[in-house]
C-alpha cells in the first residue's frame, strides 16, 4: 500500500465492500446471436448464476442494482430479478449513467454494503441493442411525431455531438494519429481472438440460448486491413468502423458483499478501494475517463505506475489512447486480453464487463494487486473504480 494513500471507508477489512463471483454473458453483435433475447432475458441467467455462487452463505440478497441505457423501462433490474427466480422480496433498482452504468451500479452496491444497509447485493448491467424499443418525440404544434435513436446528452445550447464525431474531435485535439488508432484496434482483435480461442474467456461466461463465445473478435483484422477503412463519421477524420467498437448485446453481474462473507464462502475477491465520477466538456466526452481516474488516484494516493491491470472501455481507439496519454498509463497493462473494439460494447453492461475482466485477469496471476476500471461517458462524464486483490 502506498504510504501516502488516504484512509477510505472500505479499508476496514471486515466491513469493506468486496466483489465476488463475477460473471457475464458472451457479447454478441446486435442483430446476431443474442438478438432474440430481451434485456431481462440477458440479465436473468447471469444473475441466477451469481445468486447460486453465493447461496452457501445463507445471507439474503438485499438488493439488485443493474445499469441499463436503452431498454424498455419499467425497472429492468426488478424484471430481471423476478425472471431469474429470485424471491419477490428482493428489491431492485435500475441506474443510467449511459456506458458507465454498469460501473455505477457496482459503486452503488458498494455504498449499500459499506453503510450496513445490505450484506449481499447483486450488481452489474445489461443491454440488448437488438430489442431496444423505438423512441419518438410526440407531436407538438404543427410538427409530427419524430423518431430518435438516443436521448439528448446535453440540453439545447450545449454541444451534444454524436459519439463518432466526438471521437474524431478527441483524436484531433489530442493528436492521436490514424496509424496509432488502427494499431490499437489490431491489438484488441489479436489479443481477444487468441484469448477466446484458447478458452480464456470460458470460465467467466454464462451461456445464453446456446451462445457461449464472444462473436466479434477477428484475428484477421490486422493493421494493414484496418488501414483500408475509410472515415466513418467525419470527412477527413481518422475514426473508422475498424478502430471503433461494435453495437452489441450482453450482460454482466457480480455479488458485492463484506469481507466477512467473502472469507466465509472461501471465494477470491476484489476489494473496492474507491470509485470516482467526474464531469467534463460535453464536446469531448471521450476524455471524461481521464478526469475520473485522476480524481480517483488523488483520493486514494495510488500512483498510475502501481496499477497492475487496467480495463477501459474501448468505445473508440482515439479516446482510450487520449485517456491513457493524459493519465500516464502503461498501455501494456490496458485491456491485455482485448477490449470493446474486439468484443463489442453493450452500453449498459460495459462497465460491469470491465470488472468481470479485471477479476479474471487478476486471479490468473499471483502478482497483481491493484486494478482499475474506467469509462468515458456521453454528455461529458467519466467514472472509474479502483480495486485491490482480496485473496
Amino acid at each position: 500500500m502506498s504510504s501516502n494513500r488516504m484512509p477510505h471507508p472500505g479499508d476496514a477489512p471486515m466491513t469493506g465492500a468486496v466483489i465476488v463471483a463475477a460473471k457475464r454473458s458472451a457479447i454478441a453483435t446486435s442483430g446476431r446471436g443474442l438478438s432474440e433475447h430481451s434485456v431481462d432475458g440477458l440479465a436473468a441467467p447471469v444473475l441466477r448464476a451469481i445468486a447460486d455462487a453465493v447461496a452457501a452463505s445463507g445471507r439474503p440478497i438485499g438488493e439488485i442494482v443493474l445499469g441499463n441505457c436503452m431498454g424498455p423501462g419499467g425497472n429492468v433490474a426488478r424484471l430481471s430479478g423476478l425472471r431469474a427466480g429470485l424471491d419477490q422480496s428482493v428489491p431492485a433498482v435500475t441506474v443510467d449513467r449511459q456506458c458507465g452504468s454498469g460501473l455505477e451500479a457496482v459503486a452503488q452496491a458498494a455504498t449499500l454494503v459499506r453503510a450496513g444497509n445490505a450484506e449481499l447485493v447483486l450488481a452489474g448491467g445489461a443491454e440488448s441493442a437488438s430489442t431496444a424499443p423505438w423512441r419518438f418525440w410526440p407531436p407538438h404544434g404543427d410538427s409530427e411525431a419524430r423518431r430518435y435513436t438516443r436521448a439528448p446528452f446535453a440540453p439545447s445550447g450545449w454541444p451534444d455531438p454524436e459519439m463518432g464525431e466526438a471521437a474524431d474531435a478527441v483524436a484531433d485535439r489530442f493528436g492521436i494519429s490514424r496509424r496509432r488508432q488502427d494499431d490499437w484496434a489490431a491489438r484488441s482483435h489479436e489479443l481477444a481472438s487468441a484469448h477466446r480461442d484458447r478458452g480464456g474467456f470460458d470460465a467467466e461466461i454464462v451461456p445464453i440460448g446456446g451462445v457461449a463465445s464472444d462473436e466479434r473478435p477477428r484475428a484477421t483484422l490486422d493493421a494493414s486491413r484496418l488501414a483500408r477503412f475509410g472515415p466513418a463519421f467525419t470527412d477527413g477524420g481518422t475514426v473508422t468502423a475498424g478502430n471503433s467498437c461494435g453495437i452489441s448485446d450482453g450482460a454482466a453481474a457480480m455479488a458485492v458483499t463484506s469481507e466477512a462473507v467473502r472469507a466465509e464462502l472461501g471465494l477470491p475477491g476484489l476489494r473496492i478501494v474507491a470509485s470516482a465520477a467526474s464531469g467534463s466538456d460535453p464536446a469531448l466526452p471521450g476524455i471524461g475517463a481521464a478526469l475520473a481516474i485522476e480524481r480517483l488516484l488523488a483520493r486514494t494516493g495510488v500512483a498510475a505506475s502501481e496499477l497492475d491491470a487496467i480495463e477501459i472501455t474501448e468505445a473508440f481507439a482515439s479516446q482510450l489512447l487520449a485517456v491513457s496519454d493524459a493519465v500516464g498509463l502503461d498501455e501494456n497493462r490496458i485491456c491485455s486480453d482485448g477490449g470493446a473494439i474486439a468484443l463489442g460494447h453493450p452500453w449498459g453492461a460495459s462497465g460491469a464487463v470491465l470488472l468481470v475482466r479485471l477479476a479474471a485477469r487478476m486471479f490468473a496471476s499471483d502478482g497483481e494487486r491493484y486494478g482499475l476500471a474506467a469509462c468515458s461517458i456521453g454528455g461529458g462524464q467519466g467514472i472509474a473504480m479502483l480495486v485491490e486483490r482480496a485473496a
